[in-house]
């Protein structure tokens, strides 16, 4: 017999595992969870949750300038350039966002720059050169140096070319330069020359010749007259001798003078005794002409008792 046909089966399918769901919705939700720690981490080290103050910054371009730059002070970024946009007025204003704790540095004399160098960024500097003066208040507007060193090139090219063109000029045949060192041999020459320094001050040996003699005339007339001054019976011997006799005539006359003091003092003596004698008169003179006073009352009383006596008269001294 033949045996029976046996159909083949399906193989049975593996066990699935369990709470696969659950566990890719937990997954999802963890990576979610990390995405959102690392943009809430990433936020706040770019300090979206400080306290923050306002500047906004007035320039003529905003070359350079991108939101996220720094701007710093004394080398240490302070802000951080928010928005750049253009006003009504066609200048350009930047928008710092500067945190609180670092607005202490800014005051209001800061002086704001925009330096562009010719390689490397362009760098926004605060500098506060009072830090006394009173801080600066939220929403202010201040307007911003800018520096271009590239812009700079074509002035430094044309004074550059300015420069080489006047060195040229002195330098060539007939310049002022060529003239002075021309002069300048000359008198290095007339320095080495017989006279030396007294010939190149006098224009020439001739003339430096000329008051070498002078001065040699002057030599001898001092010695001639220093001879006649000084010397034996010269003019300053007479004057000593006319001096002397000066000398003897005053005292002399020294000498005359304390015997007419002496007179002086004498006579004023004599005054004196002549007052006094001339006092004593005086008073004498009064006494007598009381006693004759006296004497005519009593001749008249004499009279007048006597009659007969009346011729008789009495003369007085």
């Amino acid at each position: 017999m033949a045996d029976p046909v046996t159909t083949p089966t399906a193989p049975a399918a593996p066990d699935e595992p369990k709470h696969v769901e659950a566990k890719a919705l937990i997954l999802l939700v963890a990576i979610g969870a990390l995405i959102a720690a690392f943009v809430l981490y990433v936020m706040y080290a770019r300090g979206v949750f400080e306290k923050t103050q306002t500047l906004t910054l007035v320039a003529d371009n905003s070359e350079g300038v991108i939101p996220g730059m720094d701007m710093t002070f004394a080398g240490f970024p302070i802000g951080r350039v928010r928005q750049v946009s253009l006003g009504a007025d066609g200048k350009v204003n930047i928008r710092v966002d500067i945190p609180r704790d670092d607005a202490k540095w800014l005051r209001t004399t800061s002086v704001f720059t925009l330096e562009s160098s010719v390689v490397g960024e362009t760098r926004l500097r605060a500098f506060s050169g009072v830090l006394t003066d009173p801080p600066l208040p939220d929403k202010a507007q201040r307007p911003v140096l800018r520096g271009d060193a590239g812009a700079e090139i074509p002035r430094l090219l044309a004074s550059a070319r300015t420069l080489l063109e006047n060195l040229t000029t002195l330098t060539q045949s007939g310049s002022s330069i060529d003239n002075t060192l021309a002069n300048v041999e000359t008198l290095s020459g007339r320095l080495t020359g017989k006279y030396g320094v007294l010939g190149t001050a006098l224009g020439g040996d001739a003339e430096a010749q000329k008051l070498l003699q002078t001065l040699q005339r002057v030599d001898t007339l001092l010695a001639k007259t220093d001879q006649r001054v000084f010397g034996r019976n010269g003019v300053m011997d007479d004057t000593q001798a006319a001096v002397r006799e000066l000398n003897g005539m005053l005292a002399d006359a020294r000498t005359t003078l304390q015997k007419v003091d002496a007179v002086l003092v004498e006579a004023q003596a004599v005054g004196a005794n002549a007052r006094v004698a001339t006092q004593d008169l005086g008073r004498l003179r009064g006494e007598v002409d009381a006693s004759l006073r006296k004497v005519n009352r009593l001749v008249d009383q004499i009279n007048r008792k006597w009659p007969f006596k009346s011729e008789s008269e009495i003369k007085l001294p």
